[in-house]
């Protein structure tokens, strides 16, 4: 979709009421849901990151941004994820997490990116986090500048590509709770991306098949 004609639907997508756990178990193992049903939130006190849904153009095309996150000892290592990372002390919100986050990982300064709207947040059991995400704009084509010590690699999802139902998979997945299960993930660019990161493009998704229509309709 062209960036400009994209642009166009920024504020219904801020009007647009959020459908929060109805889109994330759709990319939820059932495994992780009778999880979830047995924990108690205040109990596990869960630290608090965010994380930054950007929308830029490239060649003219709207774009999405994710990560490959390196290889280290932790139960988020080599996965596919959004820029983010923990609250600090320092941020005076999870919107400051998510743009110094942005900043840090892949080089895009604050100034640059324009805040449209916070997502629904969604509680991580194997890292005990409650995570926030929020959808952002880029209106200029953008020169990464990947972290090398937290970002393998920088994935540029074409938003035709990632509307395309074709991307939705069913895989076989051991995770921290289960072995060999079936796990609902996107397919993207040879990677599989499932957890917290499937489940918050699944919101993402449903508002975006909310809100836009192609130029041609």
């Amino acid at each position: 979709m062209d960036f400009q004609y994209f642009l166009k639907f920024i504020p219904d997508l801020i009007q647009i009421q959020l459908p929060a756990i109805i889109a994330h178990e759709k990319m939820m193992p059932l495994e992780r849901k009778q999880l979830l049903a047995k924990i108690n939130l205040k109990e596990k006190n869960p630290r608090k990151a965010a994380v930054m849904m950007l929308f830029y153009p490239k060649n003219s095309q709207t774009h999405l941004v994710l990560i490959v996150r390196n290889s280290y000892p932790g139960v988020h290592s080599d996965q596919i994820a959004f820029p983010g990372g923990k609250f600090e002390q320092e941020d005076v919100d999870f919107q400051a997490t998510a743009l110094r986050e942005t900043e840090e990982e892949i080089g895009i300064s604050p100034d640059k990116i324009e805040i449209v709207k916070a997502f629904s947040s969604l509680y991580i059991p194997p890292s005990n986090f409650m995570v926030y995400p929020f959808l952002g704009i880029c209106k200029e084509e953008i020169q990464f500048v990947p972290d090398p010590k937290e970002v393998a690699a920088i994935i540029e999802l074409p938003l035709k590509v990632f509307r395309d139902d074709s991307i939705v998979t069913i895989e076989n997945l051991s995770t921290s709770y289960a072995s060999l299960i079936e796990v609902p993930a996107f397919r993207i660019e040879g990677h599989i991306v499932w957890g917290a990161t499937a489940m918050i493009l699944s919101e993402l998704k449903d508002v975006l098949n909310l809100v836009l229509f192609d130029e041609n309709e």
